[in-house]
C-alpha cells in the first residue's frame, strides 16, 4: 500500500487517494466550511478517526471568511478562499492527515470568481510547484449541456496544467446550496441525469485532464420530510456501465460525487459507494449539529447571555460568554456528527497519511 504525504494533496497524490477508496468500498466526506471553527473540527475529527477529509468553501462560505462586511463581495469572496487554503495548507499536515481542498458550487455567474482563484494557483505553482485547492466545481448543470461541457473544457486545461482536478454537475441536485439552486425544483425530472450525458462527459473531458462528476440520481441539498426526496442510486450504476462499454474501460471509470447527502438513509449511501461515488458532501446536518451544541449550552446557563454579571448572586459568567467556551462546544457538535459520517461512509481508520 502506498502512503501520502499528510496535508494538502493534489495530482496523482489526489487521484491515488479516490482510486483507494473505490477499490476499498469508502467514501469521504465533503464538509463545507465558513471559518476557522468549523476548519479546526473538521481536521479534528479526521485524525481522531484516522482518516482523510475533504474540505470545500462554497463561494458564500468564502465571503464570510473574508468577512461579510467588507463592501467589496467579489473581492472578499476570492480572498476568504486564499485565506482559508491557507490555514487548511499550515495546519493540516500537523494534523497529520490528508486533506483534500475543493470549492463548491460555482455556477455561471461564479465562472469568475473560480477563474481568480486558478490565477492565484497558477502564481503559487510557478514559485512552488502546488496549486492552493485540490479541485475546482464548476456547476452548469442548469444550462444548456454543450455549454456546461464546453466551459468545462476549458477551465479542466487550465487546471490539469497545474495538477488541479474538476467537479461537474450533470442533472441537476434539488434544493438550494448557498444561493445556487432553489427549493421550488424538488420535482425537477432533470434530478435524474441520463447516462448518455455522462458518456458524453467523460469522452469530452477524460483527454484533457481529471474530473469527477456529480450525477443526480433524485438527490437534494437540506434535509426533507421523509417521501420528498427519491433516491434512485440504479441510476449511477447504469451510467458506469454506459461508459464501461462503450470506452473499453476498466470497471466504474467515473469518479463520482453524492451532492445533497444530509438525511440520506445508511443503505442508499452504501449503495451508491458501491456504485463509484468517493465523495459525499455533508453540510446541513453538520450545521445543525453546530448550532444545537451552541443551544445547548445557551439553554443552560440563560443568565450568562442576558448578564455579565447575575444580578442577584454577583456571580460573573465571563468564562461562559467567552467565545472561545460556547464556540468550542460549536465545534465538539460538529466532531460528534462528522465522526458517524466518517463510520457510516466507511473510511474511519482509513487515512493514507504517513
Amino acid at each position: 500500500m502506498t502512503h501520502l504525504p499528510a496535508g494538502v494533496l493534489s495530482g496523482t497524490d489526489y487521484h491515488y487517494l479516490i482510486k483507494r477508496a473505490k477499490e476499498e468500498g469508502y467514501a469521504l466526506p465533503a464538509v463545507n466550511v465558513t471559518g476557522t471553527n468549523s476548519v479546526n473540527a473538521v481536521l479534528e475529527t479526521a485524525a481522531k478517526n484516522n482518516a482523510d477529509v475533504i474540505i470545500q468553501l462554497s463561494a458564500g462560505g468564502a465571503q464570510f471568511y473574508g468577512g461579510k462586511g467588507h463592501p467589496d463581495s467579489f473581492n472578499t469572496r476570492v480572498l476568504g478562499a486564499i485565506s482559508a487554503a491557507q490555514h487548511v495548507h499550515l495546519l493540516a499536515e500537523h494534523y497529520g492527515v490528508c486533506v483534500v481542498l475543493h470549492t463548491d458550487h460555482a455556477n455561471k455567474d461564479l465562472i469568475p470568481w473560480v477563474e481568480a482563484l486558478i490565477d492565484y494557483s497558477e502564481d503559487l505553482f510557478r514559485d512552488q510547484g502546488i496549486p492552493f485547492f485540490t479541485s475546482h466545481m464548476l456547476d452548469l448543470s442548469e444550462e444548456p449541456i454543450d455549454f456546461n461541457l464546453e466551459e468545462s473544457a476549458r477551465l479542466l486545461k487550465r487546471l490539469s496544467a497545474i495538477d488541479m482536478s474538476l467537479e461537474i454537475e450533470l442533472g441537476i441536485t434539488g434544493g438550494e446550496e448557498d444561493g445556487v439552486g432553489s427549493e421550488d425544483n424538488l420535482n425537477n425530472p432533470s434530478l435524474y441525469t441520463q447516462s448518455e450525458d455522462c458518456l458524453r462527459a467523460y469522452e469530452a473531458l477524460s483527454p484533457l485532464g481529471h474530473f469527477s462528476l456529480a450525477a443526480s440520481f433524485g438527490n437534494v441539498h437540506g434535509v426533507y420530510k421523509p417521501g420528498n426526496v427519491q433516491l434512485r442510486p440504479e441510476i449511477l450504476k447504469a451510467a458506469q456501465e454506459l461508459v464501461q462499454q462503450r470506452c473499453k474501460t476498466d470497471p466504474k471509470p467515473l469518479d463520482l460525487v453524492f451532492h445533497g447527502g444530509s438525511g440520506s438513509s445508511k443503505e442508499h449511501i452504501k449503495e451508491a459507494i458501491s456504485h463509484g461515488v468517493f465523495k459525499m458532501n455533508i453540510d446541513t446536518d453538520l450545521q445543525f449539529a453546530f448550532a444545537r451544541a451552541i443551544a445547548d449550552t445557551l439553554e443552560q446557563n440563560p443568565k450568562a447571555f442576558k448578564y455579565q454579571v447575575d444580578p442577584e448572586t454577583g456571580t460573573p459568567y465571563k468564562k461562559i460568554y467567552d467565545p472561545r467556551s460556547f464556540l468550542r462546544d460549536g465545534e465538539k457538535g460538529i466532531v460528534e456528527r462528522l465522526t458517524e459520517s466518517f463510520n457510516v461512509l466507511g473510511s474511519a481508520g482509513k487515512s493514507l497519511a504517513f
